[in-house]
């Protein structure tokens, strides 16, 4: 593929030039870029697996910990009035005897799905502190050109601290992101944040991006595309804020992974690049001209 030409002038041509440029060398794995504890029962410390982790992610709670009611009692506690369980599922395997082909009666393993109802222990009250770990986040620096961006977005979504993971949703027009501290290096919580920025100016209510809008599924052409655009407006919008340098090539990897999703045709990332511009010069408030 030919490479694609910049304007050494233009911010955004530069950084879409440098991302192909990775493409096309290769690119390091993409890793979460916060630390954070997997959902897991508090008493037992085993961690969920299967479709739970993805439930418990996204119930919108700081803490990893999770309890039975009955184990919160046992713990000296127990779970507040009018709160909500949430659900988590497991296989339990029960013998069972049939019949084979030739009349003969044997055992076999029959799995049967259950479900438990689990509370958080920020649902909970009277659980002794000295028996949930302390995952208090490390000090932040702020950077102060990255914050101002995100003071200044126009008729920016609400921000709310504290999930286990970094979501964007669109119904209630709200981003959800992990605690500053829990990010190594600092300039990842920008980034991480800038990506669901990008996403919420797809809002109805601001540009109104298809590829938003539709709520498309999970790895489906129009997702990994507004995943594209949302990764390209966060390059966008740290090179703004002088952070490119640092994670540049995280952006460029995880741009690799939805582009494996879309034939692995890096010239999307040219198309995507363009949504992207439009998704800054919003948050940035500029109109495009000042782009240039």
């Amino acid at each position: 593929m030919a490479r694609s030409k910049s304007n050494p002038s233009d911010p955004y041509a530069v950084i879409t030039a440098r991302i192909v440029h990775l493409l096309e060398q290769g690119t390091v794995p993409w890793r979460k870029p916060w630390q954070s504890v997997a959902p897991q029962n508090l008493i037992s410390r085993h961690a969920y697996r299967g479709i739970n982790p993805f439930i418990l992610s996204c119930s919108g709670f700081g803490s990893p910990f999770w309890l039975t009611f009955k184990q919160a009692k046992q713990l000296g506690g127990h779970v507040r009035i009018g709160e909500t369980a949430s659900p988590v599922v497991f296989w339990k395997v029960f013998p069972k005897e049939v019949e084979t082909e030739d009349g003969e009666k044997e055992t076999v393993n029959l799995p049967v799905l259950r479900r438990w109802s689990v509370f958080n222990v920020e649902q909970c009250e009277g659980i002794p502190s000295e028996r949930i770990p302390d995952l208090t986040p490390k000090p932040f620096k702020p950077v102060e050109k990255a914050e101002r961006i995100v003071k200044d977005m126009p008729q920016a979504p609400a921000i709310k601290h504290g999930a286990t993971g970094a979501w964007y949703e669109p119904r209630a027009d709200l981003v959800r992101m992990p605690d500053p501290g829990h990010f190594d290096p600092a300039e990842c919580y920008y980034s991480t944040l800038f990506h669901e920025l990008t996403h919420s100016s797809g809002h109805g209510s601001r540009l109104s991006r298809p590829t938003l809008k539709q709520m498309a599924r999970f790895g489906s052409p129009d997702y990994s595309q507004e995943e594209l655009v949302a990764e390209m407006g966060a390059a966008f919008l740290c090179g703004e804020s002088g952070l490119e340098p640092a994670v540049i090539e995280n952006q460029a990897a995880y741009i690799s992974g939805w582009l494996n999703r879309l034939k692995g045709d890096p010239r999307l990332v040219v198309i995507a690049a363009a949504q992207a511009q439009k998704s800054a010069d919003f948050i940035l408030n500029r109109q495009p001209q000042q782009s240039h």
